[in-house]
């Protein structure tokens, strides 16, 4: 080897130990301004400070537990006991729950030594273990309470309106009523509401026991009041779902329809027409080119709202996804099976039916099937715009931000749909592309 070869080599193997050297210091430093970058661009501090983490844990404990309300009107001076203070939840007439007592002053406790009590001329007080007694009155226009200028973090006082969170409970005090708040782990009333018979009964008591109700067996009243729950709206969440499916049935099968013979259009080895090739492939683009979101919308505000628009956005994103996916897989066809169904003497169409149709349609079937389970999913979204399936009632769960249960309860529902669907789907390739080989 010259002296000109290994000083080549030599300054080739210098070049590239520096290129490397570069590069690893260039990296990580591009990494760092870019983060910094995204630190500031979408003002990540000002988020952190904004950030409500009490919120937060409140909205996290709604979703696994429930609030039983007791409200005291400074109007009338009635008082009301109702789960998550809805009219459904109330308390039958004479009856209330056992950790309220008194009837002149009325006492709730709160548990561990927190008590709060209704007081004659719309006043209150609380004993708040550790704390002392935190008082207030209603003057008919302000709230008057004995908080000097040490205002605990956990008391948010104004003239017109008192809120105090404590590890047992909230009371909150305005112009209107007093509420007390106290949580309790679970769904309550999930099965039966108040008003039912089988409230509180156990499934031996229902199935075995003697008859709860005149007018219906045990069982056959036991289910009409589950099904028909007015506050858990079983029924409802049921045909929710179904709608959620069917716009992601609907949307999907009916785009793999509409797509197949505008694929051969679109294939360069089916359509020897460049002009009317590439025209199909353009509006392949521009169906897929805006997501199905954007078609939402705009198709909300032609047709209205409801699920078959949902269906239609679906579709019109899908047509395009699938323009471009069949269209490759008819390039990629073997033309040998094509041949050999012609020899036969078959005509065109017969030939792309038993020469070409069979070698595609494992591939074709296998995609469909998994954008029928990504657009399960994606429903969901839609549903919440044009008010359908399970994500309107989603959607209206978290407007409310009392029921933060029931939001739980919907997102627990969409997440086993999905599974189920994920499943399903799985077991349609299994059966139909490998006859059930595993």
């Amino acid at each position: 080897m010259t002296d000109i070869n290994v000083q080549t080599i030599q300054s080739q193997a210098v070049t590239l130990i520096e290129r490397k050297k570069f590069v690893a210091i260039a990296v990580p430093i591009a990494a760092l301004v870019y983060f910094v970058y995204i630190a500031f661009s979408f003002d990540i501090i000002g988020l952190a400070e904004r950030a409500r983490l009490d919120n937060a844990i409140t909205f996290a404990s709604d979703s696994w537990s429930h609030k039983v309300h007791v409200t005291k009107s400074h109007r009338s001076g009635e008082i009301d006991y109702a789960i998550e203070g809805e009219r459904k939840g109330r308390y039958p007439e004479g009856t209330r729950p056992e950790w309220v007592s008194g009837r002149e002053i009325i006492s709730v406790d709160l548990g561990d030594g927190h008590v709060v009590r209704f007081l004659p001329d719309n006043a209150m007080d609380y004993i708040i273990p550790g704390y002392g007694t935190f008082e207030a009155k209603f003057n008919g226009k302000t709230v008057d309470t004995n908080l000097g200028e040490n205002v605990p973090d956990w008391i948010n006082a104004s003239d017109r309106r008192v809120a105090l969170k404590t590890s047992n409970g909230r009371v909150t005090i305005t112009r209107s009523k007093t509420e007390i708040f106290r949580y309790f782990p679970g769904w309550e009333l999930f099965f039966f509401t108040l008003d039912s018979p089988y409230y509180g009964k156990s499934i031996a008591d229902i199935v075995f026991g003697p008859r709860l109700d005149e007018a219906r067996h045990n069982i056959a009243g036991a289910w009409s009041d589950f099904w028909g729950n007015p506050m858990w709206r079983h029924s409802d969440v049921l045909w929710a779902i179904s709608e959620t499916i069917l716009m992601a049935f609907l949307g999907t099968f009916g785009a793999a329809i509409i797509t197949l013979p505008l694929a051969f259009l679109a294939a360069k080895k089916f359509t020897p027409f460049r002009a009317l090739r590439m025209a199909i492939r353009r509006v392949f683009d521009f169906l897929r080119g805006v997501d199905a979101l954007i078609w939402t919308i705009v198709l909300s505000r032609a047709f209205g709202p409801g699920p078959l628009t949902g269906a239609l956005a679906i579709l019109i994103t899908d047509t395009g996804t699938f323009g471009k996916i069949f269209s490759e897989a008819l390039e990629n066809v073997d033309d040998k099976q094509i041949q050999g169904v012609s020899s036969t003497g078959a005509n065109p169409i017969q030939g792309y039916r038993f020469g070409v149709i069979p070698q595609v349609v494992p591939v074709l079937l296998s995609q469909v099937l998994y954008f029928f389970e990504s657009n399960t999913r994606s429903a969901t979204i839609i549903g919440a715009i044009t008010g359908g399936g399970i994500g309107l009632m989603l959607t209206q769960a978290i407007q409310t931000q009392k029921d933060w249960e029931e939001v739980g309860y919907y997102i627990i529902l969409i997440i086993i749909m999905v599974m189920f669907m994920d499943w399903a789907s799985g077991l349609l390739r299994r059966q139909l592309i490998k006859g059930g080989e595993s």
